[in-house]
């Protein structure tokens, strides 16, 4: 219940479904949490953002280094609507979780920022923070009330360098008839091209044209395997261009993206990827 609604991590999207998934590890003996006392508002103790967040340390942490927005965490937590329902909870499943903080909501972005390994606090995160107050989807509405515990933090590796001719394709890129524009980065070792209806597995990140980057499996560390006709037409056809161990620069134009209207998360207009193949999975 905490992830955002995301079409990258859909299967129309270079990362047919995989970019942000919970990676869960199995605990014995889950316990039921209680609901918090304070849940319908935060006490006059309680700490503020200047964005509206309010927390309060309920266990002093151990460590003495905070996570980074595009860093992976550790989590076991607990959610409440301010009636005190509880609507989703690791503890009760006795499964804490694993994410990029930078891949949920804001106020878990922002707030998990605060604390330390081995801290547990509690936050009120105000609607705007979090779905909204009429989210749908059988997501959670108003203002939500979390207790977070930071088992761990894994470092995101260093960001790849922003392209220098993201802004649009050079004179001297390879332009297909749909308005893909491409160059080899490095040369490839290998000889076959992937077809439409192979699976591929690749390493890659994205930018909008204005340079700001939108996923990154590089970030990740993580290698995304996916059919290649499963994805967004622009990397359909482009992959195909490439032979294993080559690595491309793409620019797709929105009509083979997301468009320029897209879905809420989604980003617009023409995107630039960076690619490597690293495999053919016949």
């Amino acid at each position: 219940m905490i992830f955002t609604s995301n079409p990258l991590r859909i299967i129309a999207a270079p990362l047919a479904g995989l970019a942000l998934a919970l990676t869960l590890t199995a605990q014995a003996e889950p316990t039921m949490p209680e609901t918090p006392s304070d849940v319908t508002a935060p006490p006059a103790d309680a700490q503020k953002t200047a964005s509206g967040l309010s927390s309060k340390v309920i266990q002093a942490g151990k460590g003495d280094k905070k996570p980074a927005a595009a860093d992976t965490v550790t989590v076991h937590y607990s959610g409440w609507t301010t009636d005190g329902k509880l609507f989703d909870s690791s503890v009760k499943r006795g499964q804490p979780a694993s994410f990029p903080l930078n891949g949920v909501i804001k106020g878990w972005t922002e707030g998990l920022q605060l604390m330390v390994t081995g801290e547990k606090r509690r936050f009120w995160i105000p609607a705007n923070l979090a779905y909204g107050e009429n989210p749908g989807g059988g997501r959670p509405g108003g203002t939500l009330v979390f207790d977070v515990e930071l088992l761990d933090i894994k470092v995101a590796p260093k960001p790849p360098t922003v392209p220098e001719d993201v802004a649009a394709a050079p004179a001297s890129a390879e332009k297909t008839a749909s308005g893909i524009a491409s160059k080899v980065l490095v040369k490839g070792t290998g000889t076959d091209h992937p077809k439409a209806t192979d699976q591929v597995k690749v390493h890659y990140s994205g930018w909008t044209t204005d340079g700001k980057m939108f996923d990154s499996s590089v970030m990740r560390n993580e290698a995304i395997t996916f059919p290649l006709n499963q994805v967004i037409p622009g990397w359909t056809e482009g992959v195909q261009l490439m032979v294993t161990g080559e690595k491309r620069r793409l620019w797709i134009p929105a009509k083979l993206a997301y468009g320029e209207t897209p879905p809420p998360g989604a980003p617009a207009g023409t995107l630039v990827f960076d690619v490597e193949l690293i495999e053919i999975v016949k």
